[in-house]
Protein backbone atom coordinates (compact mmCIF):
# COMPACT_ATOMS: atom_id res chain seq x y z
CA UNK A 1 0.00 0.00 0.00
CA UNK A 2 1.20 3.52 -0.88
CA UNK A 3 2.24 5.96 1.96
CA UNK A 4 -0.39 8.30 2.81
CA UNK A 5 1.50 11.61 1.61
CA UNK A 6 -0.64 13.79 3.45
CA UNK A 7 -1.13 12.07 6.43
CA UNK A 8 3.29 12.26 6.41
CA UNK A 9 2.90 15.90 5.43
CA UNK A 10 0.23 16.79 8.39
CA UNK A 11 2.23 14.86 11.03
CA UNK A 12 5.17 16.96 10.47
CA UNK A 13 3.39 20.23 10.77
CA UNK A 14 2.98 20.96 7.67
CA UNK A 15 -0.21 22.61 6.20
CA UNK A 16 -1.75 19.67 3.53
CA UNK A 17 -3.98 22.02 1.45
CA UNK A 18 -6.86 20.46 -0.42
CA UNK A 19 -10.14 21.01 -2.63
CA UNK A 20 -13.80 19.37 -1.98
CA UNK A 21 -15.52 17.79 -4.93
CA UNK A 22 -18.83 17.40 -4.58
CA UNK A 23 -20.02 15.76 -7.67
CA UNK A 24 -18.42 12.82 -9.99
CA UNK A 25 -14.92 13.99 -12.06
CA UNK A 26 -12.02 12.61 -12.01
CA UNK A 27 -10.94 15.06 -14.96
CA UNK A 28 -11.33 17.69 -12.21
CA UNK A 29 -9.46 15.40 -9.23
CA UNK A 30 -6.53 14.96 -11.90
CA UNK A 31 -6.33 19.07 -12.62
CA UNK A 32 -6.27 19.64 -8.83
CA UNK A 33 -3.37 17.65 -8.88
CA UNK A 34 -1.65 19.26 -11.44
CA UNK A 35 -2.37 22.39 -9.92
CA UNK A 36 -0.81 21.60 -6.58
CA UNK A 37 -3.35 20.84 -4.15
CA UNK A 38 -2.21 18.05 -1.94
CA UNK A 39 -5.01 16.07 -1.62
CA UNK A 40 -9.26 16.22 -2.02
CA UNK A 41 -12.01 15.90 -0.52
CA UNK A 42 -14.46 13.41 -2.72
CA UNK A 43 -17.72 14.41 -0.87
CA UNK A 44 -20.68 11.90 -0.27
CA UNK A 45 -22.44 13.80 2.11
CA UNK A 46 -23.61 16.45 0.21
CA UNK A 47 -22.71 15.25 -2.81
CA UNK A 48 -23.54 13.54 -5.70
CA UNK A 49 -20.44 10.64 -6.22
CA UNK A 50 -21.61 7.74 -5.98
CA UNK A 51 -19.65 4.50 -4.51
CA UNK A 52 -18.25 3.72 -8.32
CA UNK A 53 -17.50 7.43 -8.64
CA UNK A 54 -15.80 7.24 -5.65
CA UNK A 55 -13.08 4.72 -6.72
CA UNK A 56 -12.57 6.01 -10.65
CA UNK A 57 -12.52 9.43 -8.17
CA UNK A 58 -9.41 7.63 -5.97
CA UNK A 59 -7.73 6.00 -9.20
CA UNK A 60 -7.24 9.55 -10.88
CA UNK A 61 -5.80 11.00 -7.26
CA UNK A 62 -3.31 8.10 -7.85
CA UNK A 63 -2.56 8.66 -11.27
CA UNK A 64 -1.98 12.80 -10.20
CA UNK A 65 0.14 12.20 -7.08
CA UNK A 66 -2.82 13.55 -4.46
CA UNK A 67 -4.48 12.04 -1.36
CA UNK A 68 -8.25 10.96 -1.72
CA UNK A 69 -9.70 12.02 1.53
CA UNK A 70 -14.11 10.39 1.32
CA UNK A 71 -16.37 12.67 3.30
CA UNK A 72 -19.18 9.58 3.71
CA UNK A 73 -22.60 9.86 3.22
CA UNK A 74 -23.21 9.19 6.83
CA UNK A 75 -21.58 8.38 9.67
CA UNK A 76 -22.58 5.26 9.75
CA UNK A 77 -19.45 2.35 9.92
CA UNK A 78 -21.17 0.64 6.45
CA UNK A 79 -20.74 3.97 4.95
CA UNK A 80 -17.08 4.57 5.87
CA UNK A 81 -15.92 1.12 5.01
CA UNK A 82 -18.01 1.31 1.27
CA UNK A 83 -15.45 4.49 0.61
CA UNK A 84 -12.18 2.92 2.09
CA UNK A 85 -12.83 -0.06 0.38
CA UNK A 86 -12.89 2.11 -2.76
CA UNK A 87 -9.77 3.71 -2.22
CA UNK A 88 -9.90 6.49 -0.05
CA UNK A 89 -7.21 6.94 2.19
CA UNK A 90 -9.38 8.18 5.08
CA UNK A 91 -12.49 9.65 5.73
CA UNK A 92 -13.71 12.89 7.13
CA UNK A 93 -16.66 11.75 9.58
CA UNK A 94 -19.36 13.76 9.66
CA UNK A 95 -21.78 14.51 12.78
CA UNK A 96 -19.82 12.91 15.58
CA UNK A 97 -20.66 14.41 18.86
CA UNK A 98 -19.78 11.92 21.43
CA UNK A 99 -16.26 9.91 22.23
CA UNK A 100 -18.40 7.09 21.28
CA UNK A 101 -19.16 8.41 17.99
CA UNK A 102 -15.22 9.26 17.82
CA UNK A 103 -14.03 5.37 18.94
CA UNK A 104 -16.93 4.01 16.55
CA UNK A 105 -15.43 5.99 13.29
CA UNK A 106 -11.79 4.56 14.18
CA UNK A 107 -13.49 1.21 14.32
CA UNK A 108 -14.74 1.54 10.96
CA UNK A 109 -11.51 2.49 9.34
CA UNK A 110 -8.87 0.14 11.17
CA UNK A 111 -8.51 -3.97 10.94
CA UNK A 112 -8.24 -5.92 14.12
CA UNK A 113 -10.33 -7.36 16.98
CA UNK A 114 -12.89 -5.69 18.08
CA UNK A 115 -12.88 -3.08 14.53
CA UNK A 116 -16.24 -2.78 12.65
CA UNK A 117 -14.73 -2.66 9.41
CA UNK A 118 -14.73 -5.89 7.84
CA UNK A 119 -11.47 -7.20 5.98
CA UNK A 120 -11.77 -8.64 2.53
CA UNK A 121 -9.98 -10.44 0.17
CA UNK A 122 -9.38 -8.48 -3.35
CA UNK A 123 -10.11 -4.67 -2.48
CA UNK A 124 -8.47 -2.40 -4.51
CA UNK A 125 -6.24 -0.80 -1.91
CA UNK A 126 -5.31 -4.30 -1.03
CA UNK A 127 -4.07 -4.02 -4.93
CA UNK A 128 -6.96 -6.45 -5.67
CA UNK A 129 -5.16 -8.98 -3.54
CA UNK A 130 -2.43 -9.22 -6.15
CA UNK A 131 -0.27 -7.24 -4.34
CA UNK A 132 1.40 -8.18 -0.31
CA UNK A 133 0.25 -10.78 1.64
CA UNK A 134 -2.69 -9.76 3.74
CA UNK A 135 -1.16 -9.32 6.85
CA UNK A 136 0.83 -6.90 5.56
CA UNK A 137 -1.84 -5.10 3.73
CA UNK A 138 -3.82 -5.09 7.07
CA UNK A 139 -0.96 -3.37 9.15
CA UNK A 140 0.13 -1.23 6.34
CA UNK A 141 -3.77 0.36 5.86
CA UNK A 142 -3.67 1.02 9.67
CA UNK A 143 -0.68 2.89 9.15
CA UNK A 144 -1.33 4.98 6.48
CA UNK A 145 -5.28 5.86 6.88
CA UNK A 146 -6.83 8.82 8.18
CA UNK A 147 -9.27 9.78 10.65
CA UNK A 148 -10.75 12.98 11.17
CA UNK A 149 -13.46 13.58 12.76
CA UNK A 150 -16.48 16.54 12.13
CA UNK A 151 -16.97 18.68 15.30
CA UNK A 152 -19.81 20.39 14.00
CA UNK A 153 -22.94 20.59 16.87
CA UNK A 154 -22.73 22.49 20.54
CA UNK A 155 -22.82 18.98 21.96
CA UNK A 156 -19.68 17.78 20.27
CA UNK A 157 -17.76 21.43 21.85
CA UNK A 158 -19.41 20.31 25.01
CA UNK A 159 -17.78 16.95 24.84
CA UNK A 160 -14.63 18.29 22.87
CA UNK A 161 -12.29 16.91 25.98
CA UNK A 162 -13.56 13.49 26.01
CA UNK A 163 -13.47 13.27 22.36
CA UNK A 164 -9.63 14.44 22.24
CA UNK A 165 -8.80 11.54 24.13
CA UNK A 166 -9.64 9.14 21.70
CA UNK A 167 -6.71 7.41 20.14
CA UNK A 168 -6.76 6.75 16.66
CA UNK A 169 -8.10 10.53 15.33
CA UNK A 170 -5.95 12.24 13.13
CA UNK A 171 -7.80 15.50 12.69
CA UNK A 172 -10.43 17.15 14.75
CA UNK A 173 -12.03 19.04 12.33
CA UNK A 174 -14.74 22.18 13.00
CA UNK A 175 -17.93 22.10 10.63
CA UNK A 176 -18.93 25.83 10.89
CA UNK A 177 -21.80 26.03 8.75
CA UNK A 178 -23.81 23.00 10.92
CA UNK A 179 -22.18 24.66 13.75
CA UNK A 180 -23.91 27.90 13.04
CA UNK A 181 -27.26 25.93 12.85
CA UNK A 182 -26.56 24.20 15.88
CA UNK A 183 -25.75 27.33 18.36
CA UNK A 184 -29.20 29.15 16.22
CA UNK A 185 -27.31 31.05 13.67
CA UNK A 186 -27.89 29.17 10.66
CA UNK A 187 -25.56 29.87 7.93
CA UNK A 188 -23.71 32.92 9.63
CA UNK A 189 -20.07 31.16 11.60
CA UNK A 190 -19.34 35.22 12.08
CA UNK A 191 -21.83 35.57 14.57
CA UNK A 192 -20.04 36.77 17.76
CA UNK A 193 -21.14 33.17 19.74
CA UNK A 194 -20.29 31.37 16.80
CA UNK A 195 -17.02 32.57 16.58
CA UNK A 196 -16.26 32.47 19.65
CA UNK A 197 -17.08 28.68 19.90
CA UNK A 198 -15.18 27.76 17.49
CA UNK A 199 -12.34 30.00 18.57
CA UNK A 200 -12.12 28.14 21.71
CA UNK A 201 -12.45 25.05 19.82
CA UNK A 202 -9.40 25.33 18.00
CA UNK A 203 -7.61 26.78 21.18
CA UNK A 204 -8.27 23.44 22.89
CA UNK A 205 -7.48 21.34 20.27
CA UNK A 206 -4.22 22.62 19.65
CA UNK A 207 -3.33 22.75 23.52
CA UNK A 208 -4.08 19.22 23.82
CA UNK A 209 -1.82 18.85 21.69
CA UNK A 210 -3.98 17.65 18.45
CA UNK A 211 -4.64 18.80 15.05
CA UNK A 212 -7.19 20.96 14.19
CA UNK A 213 -8.88 21.64 10.73
CA UNK A 214 -11.21 24.07 9.02
CA UNK A 215 -12.55 24.88 5.86
CA UNK A 216 -11.03 28.48 4.09
CA UNK A 217 -10.67 30.30 1.23
CA UNK A 218 -8.16 32.22 -0.15
CA UNK A 219 -8.69 35.00 2.17
CA UNK A 220 -9.06 33.54 4.92
CA UNK A 221 -6.10 30.29 4.63
CA UNK A 222 -2.90 32.48 6.04
CA UNK A 223 -5.25 32.78 8.78
CA UNK A 224 -6.36 29.51 9.56
CA UNK A 225 -3.11 28.12 9.03
CA UNK A 226 -2.08 30.49 11.79
CA UNK A 227 -4.70 29.20 14.10
CA UNK A 228 -2.89 25.77 14.06
CA UNK A 229 -5.01 24.10 11.45
CA UNK A 230 -3.05 21.40 9.29
CA UNK A 231 -5.83 19.83 7.83
CA UNK A 232 -6.89 22.96 5.41
CA UNK A 233 -9.57 22.76 2.12
CA UNK A 234 -11.38 25.27 0.14
CA UNK A 235 -14.29 24.12 -1.96
CA UNK A 236 -14.18 23.69 -6.36
CA UNK A 237 -16.93 26.27 -6.86
CA UNK A 238 -15.35 29.17 -4.53
CA UNK A 239 -12.09 28.29 -6.61
CA UNK A 240 -13.69 28.81 -9.85
CA UNK A 241 -16.04 31.73 -8.51
CA UNK A 242 -13.32 33.72 -7.63
CA UNK A 243 -10.94 32.94 -10.79
CA UNK A 244 -14.32 33.35 -13.02
CA UNK A 245 -14.45 37.19 -11.16
CA UNK A 246 -11.01 38.33 -11.56
CA UNK A 247 -11.08 37.22 -15.53
CA UNK A 248 -14.29 38.99 -15.88
CA UNK A 249 -13.05 41.79 -14.10
CA UNK A 250 -10.56 42.05 -16.29
CA UNK A 251 -12.60 41.83 -19.28
CA UNK A 252 -14.23 44.57 -18.04
CA UNK A 253 -17.46 43.04 -16.52
CA UNK A 254 -17.10 45.53 -13.56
Amino acid sequence: MKPNRMKQKIASGRPALGCSVMFPSPQIVEMLGHAGFDWVLIDCEHGSASLADVELMAMACDAAGITPIARPRTNAASDIQSVMDRGAMGVQVPHVNTAGDARRAVAAVKFGPGAARGLAAGTRPDSWGLGTRMPDFAQAANAQSLVCVQLEHAEALGNIDAILGVEGIDVFFIGPSDLSQSMGFPGDPKAAPVAKAIEDALARIVAAGRTPGMPATAETVAEVVAKGCRYVYTHLPRLIGTGAAAFLRAGGRG
